[in-house]
């Protein structure tokens, strides 16, 4: 009887371990996940770099202001705002969005106005980074990229405005053919200088951005990585793992099929400001108990009365994943 038990036991923990998706750690990641969906598509269609979460610091403020996503091609840059709104979406006269769904009504202020604001910002932050624009060059979309998105009439929408039916037929340049398409981001604007092209990147990329947090199955968090938790040992050999050091860590619990106790492996890249990416040499490993925690704050979590409910700790269950976290100096 004791054998069978322990047969028992064993089978439904190897079946666990090889089958069941237990593992996914519920943050809400859905519009995060259509960022980087809009951004990946963005770079095929025009062979661009789309540079995801940037927060610009806003000199008139004094605060940092997010900003979804910058598409940068050769011809011209995109600030692009990523709304992921479901329903049945309408514009009231003051831009507002009035978004219907089957339980809800919500009303979005108006992205088109949000993102126009963040162009001059960017601006002036370029300016500052020694980067001076042609005139007309930056611009500004809003991509709404739910498929249960639905207009409720489509002309009241600006141009500015890429509705959910107008996404999905977007085409790679050469096929461009409709006018609205060619001009959806290419408004005849003569090529940059391939100089100018490069260093406009170079500065995008190291900009201030969201810290990324990569979960198994591409599912993306951005936040502020914040700390990890454990015993007072696991800490001083994590101690340095800081956002002035390093750029990328990547984080995995492994066990053997969940009988032996599992360990928490973390390998991380120090930074590198002469180059980009890291060889396989240069990544570090440090190897500490499996009840370590990794604490992010997600992006828009900012009440500090709630500090405990919008404070979320990613406590890493066996075979629970996060691939990668990419941490951006500021």
């Amino acid at each position: 009887m004791l054998t069978e038990l322990i047969c028992f036991v064993t089978v439904v923990v190897i079946l666990k371990y090889f089958f069941f998706d237990d593992d996914v750690i519920d943050v809400g990641t859905s519009d995060y996940n259509a960022l980087f969906t809009v951004a990946e598509r963005l770079e095929k269609l025009y062979g661009g770099k789309a540079h995801v979460g940037l927060q610009i610091p806003d000199e008139d403020s004094g605060n940092r202001q997010s900003i979804d996503l910058v598409l940068v091609t050769k011809r011209e840059a995109v600030v692009v705002c990523v709304k992921n709104a479901s329903g049945f979406i309408s514009v009231d006269r003051d831009g507002t969005w009035v978004c219907t769904g089957s339980h809800k009504t919500e009303r979005l202020p108006d992205p088109v106005a949000e993102a126009k604001q963040l162009v001059p910002i960017l601006e002036s932050y370029l300016e500052q980074r020694g980067i001076t624009l042609p005139e007309g060059y930056l611009s500004c979309k809003v991509i709404c990229s739910n498929p249960k998105f639905c207009t409720i009439g489509s002309d009241s929408f600006p141009s500015e405005v890429i509705t959910y039916d107008q996404w999905i037929q977007l085409k790679p340049e050469s096929n461009m053919l409709s006018g609205w398409i060619r001009g959806a981001f290419h408004g005849g604007k003569k090529e940059m200088q391939e100089s100018i092209h490069e260093k406009l990147n170079l500065v995008l990329s190291t900009a201030p951005m969201w810290d990324r947090l990569e979960l198994k199955g591409n599912k993306f968090v951005l936040g502020e990585f914040l700390e990890f938790k454990g015993d007072g040992e696991d800490i001083r050999a994590l101690g340095n793992i800081r956002r002035s050091k390093v750029s990328r860590m990547t984080i995995q619990k492994t066990s053997m099929f969940g009988l032996a106790h599992s360990k928490l492996q973390v390998l991380y890249c120090l930074r590198d400001y002469r180059g980009e990416g890291a060889s396989a040499s240069d990544w570090k490993e440090v190897t500490v108990h499996s009840r370590t925690e990794v604490k992010i704050q997600p992006k828009g979590s900012t009440k500090v009365k709630d500090i405990w409910y919008i404070l979320h700790v990613f406590s890493l269950k066996p075979r629970d994943k996060i691939r990668q976290i990419v941490t951006k100096e500021y």
